[in-house]
Parts: structure tokens; sequence; C-alpha cells
């Protein structure tokens, strides 16, 4: 009975190495066939016997174990009825509250505003206005606004001139519930830029995005409901 732990020990040893040998024969399959696919970040077994994730940043691909068929696409478990490619994105692209640079927004806030909302967005997006009047139906949150001019060359002047506004709020507000086109202004607008650099950073390509209390990243426009559940399941999970 003495030697269980140590064959199981082995066991988990050969493993351990067996699937290190996996990862490398794929890796390098891979980079021999695909140049682009040189810079392999990760490889990882996924649920689905003999087939196995490849994540370069944020984008998936899947492969046999010999490297010899690349799939792209979505992995779906259809007994859990679960997008298992959607859900790893989802933590991939998850940024940590606390760690937002909220000094480069500026805050919005719905009735007692306990509830927490980063968004991201540009002054020329169609989506960000339809976003805003939307959120007139969400109470009891604060949001962070930052302005993230990429959409087109006078959306940094539109967001220059909403962040050396007296009232950025107001100037936003004005701008895009009322299309009331900001009033010229000058200021530091250095925080602009840290804005887009922090979206390089984490891959934010457009707008809104939303960055909710709990670290999920939403892409895009969505509504009230759907942010009034998000804003819920986040406070849950800061229980």
């Amino acid at each position: 009975m003495k030697l269980l732990p140590s064959l199981l020990a082995a066991a988990t040893l050969c493993l351990g190495l067996n699937a290190s040998a996996q990862e490398a024969a794929i890796r390098k399959t891979l980079a021999e066939r695909i140049p682009q696919l040189q810079q392999i970040d990760e490889v990882r077994t996924t649920p689905m016997k003999g087939l196995y994730e490849v994540r370069i940043g944020t984008d998936l691909f899947y492969t046999d174990a010999q490297g010899n068929y690349l799939i792209q696409g979505e992995l779906i478990d259809t007994k859990a009825r679960r997008n298992l490619t959607e859900d790893r994105l989802n933590k991939l692209t998850a940024v940590d509250f606390k760690a937002l640079p909220l000094q480069d927004a500026f805050t919005i806030v719905h009735g007692k505003g306990e509830r927490k909302l980063a968004v991201f967005e540009d002054p020329n997006c169609g989506y960000c206005k339809r976003f805003e009047r939307d959120m007139q139906n969400v109470d009891n949150v604060t949001i962070y606004l930052f302005l993230y001019p990429i959409l087109s060359p006078d959306s940094a002047e539109k967001s220059r001139n909403i962040w050396c506004a007296k009232d950025r709020a107001a100037a936003w507000q004005d701008h895009m519930l009322r299309d009331k086109t900001p009033t010229a202004a000058s200021c530091d607008t250095a925080a602009l830029q840290r804005n887009l650099a922090f979206g390089r950073k984490h891959k934010i390509t457009g707008t809104p995005t939303l960055i909710f209390a709990d670290g999920s990243r939403v892409p895009g426009a969505i509504g009230a409901q759907d942010v009034e559940k998000r804003l819920a399941s986040a406070a849950a999970a800061d229980k």
C-alpha cells in the first residue's frame, strides 16, 4: 500500500510530460505550416477529446493532436447549452475594474449611484447615442465615461471639447441626447491619449464597450434590461 502514492505521483508526472510533448508538437507543426502561427501564446486541452485550443492574444483556434487540421469557429457544449468559445473569450477580455484609470474618465450619476459601470465611447458613435438614450432608464448607477475617439478625424476634436468643458457630463449628454455640438474649448487632453493607449492594450476595438464591476466586458450597445441584469450579476459577484 505504501507504493500507491509513488505510483500516483509517477502517473501524474507521466501525464504532465505527455501533455508538454503534445503542446510542443502542435506548436512546431503549426508554426512550420502557417507562418502566422509562429507566435502562439497558449495551447490547452478542451472538453472535447482530441481537440486542442490554440490561442494567439484573444484569437482562438482549434486543432487536432497532430496539428494537421485547424478550425476557426465556436465550440458549443450542446449538453450544457453553453458557447465554450464565448465563455473563454469573456475570461480573456475581462478587465479588473479596480485597475481602470478612473481619473481619466468623468462620471454621470443616476439616482444614488451605488452600482458601477465603465463605458468607452466615441462622440460620433451612433450606437453610443442609442445606448445613452437607453441608459436614461437605468437608475442607481455611477457611469465612468471614458472618451475614446477612434471613429473619425473630428472624434478627437469633439472629445477634446467635451473633456475641456466646465461640466463634462452636461456637455456629453447635450451632444449625445440632444445633438448639440460641444462648444470649442482647450485644456490638457493627455487623458484622451491615455484612454487610447489603455484601449489598445486591452483590445477595445469598438464603441460602446462596457465594463462592469465584476470585470465582465460587453462590446456593443445593449438595452436597459440587459444592463440591469449585468449590474445585478456584478453586484451579486461582489458579495
